[in-house]
Order: structure tokens, then sequence, then C-alpha cells
């Protein structure tokens, strides 16, 4: 079975610019490199022409991955304020410190600015919770325990 990815409006929409550009632009330049390095004859030891096929290989792994990320896509818009759902915003607390979080798919997480993905240890313990509870997950460190303050 396909795991579901949860994208923002926004990263959706990106990625259909991207595959758009990947198709329509990338495969076009990288097809004009691979012809003019087969008009510069043996391709054993065209540098030019190995170069060109390792692109081509990279981009058409992309466009698959796009179209593989976009074929199972949800796009998430609104959701509930009551309990912890992917889109939402997240304020917990630990011993004191309290932290931001934005629960996003796997596709869109980035840590440096607060977007963890639902399917890391924190994301599975935190999706459902509600206000006020507390929650533990296993981290690679051990067992940590949060309390969540808010949700928007």
């Amino acid at each position: 079975m396909e795991e579901k990815e949860y994208l923002t409006k926004e990263k959706y929409e990106a990625l259909n610019e991207e595959l758009e550009y990947l198709k329509k632009t990338k495969r076009k330049e990288v097809a004009e490199k691979l012809e003019y390095a087969k008009s510069l004859g043996d391709l054993s030891e065209n540098a030019e022409y190995h170069e060109a096929r390792d692109m081509q290989g990279v981009v058409e792994d992309r466009i698959k991955k796009i179209e593989e990320i976009l074929k199972n896509a949800i796009v998430i818009s609104s959701h509930s304020t009551n309990e912890v759902a992917v889109g939402s915003v997240v304020t917990v607390e630990k011993d004191g410190d309290k932290k931001v979080y934005t629960l996003v798919g796997g596709e869109e997480s980035d840590l440096s600015s607060g977007k963890i993905s639902i399917h890391s240890p924190f994301g599975r313990a935190i999706v459902g919770k509600k206000k006020k509870e507390s929650f533990t997950f296993n981290a690679p460190s051990g067992s940590i325990s949060y309390k969540i303050i808010d949700i928007k």
C-alpha cells in the first residue's frame, strides 16, 4: 500500500511547477547535450556523453519521484484546532522550555524552520493529542516527554 503524502497547497503547487520545468525545459536541455555529445564521436571515452546520460538519469528519477508524490498527495488546508493534525502549528513545552512546530508531510519537513514530519517519532506521537495533554516518544537520545500548550 502506498503511503499518502500530506502537502500544503504551496508545496503542492511548487512540486507541480518543478515537474513542469523538468518535463518541458530540463528534458530538452539534456536531450540537446546528449545529441551534442554523440556528435563528438566515440561514446566509450566521451566524458560529455557520460555526464549527459548521468544528468538524464537524475532528471528522470526526480520526475518519477515528484509524480509519485503528487499521485499520493493529500493537500492540507484548514484543520481543527482541538487536536493535532497535519498542518497544525503546535506549541509544546519541556522543562519550562517552549518550542513551536508545524506538522507537515515528509516532503516538507525541515527541522531548521520548525517543520516536523508526521512520519517522525515526534509526529506520530503528537497526532491526535489535545491541548494540555502530555505525550512521550522515543528519540535517538532516549525517551522525551512534552506537554501541548497550544494548537493553531
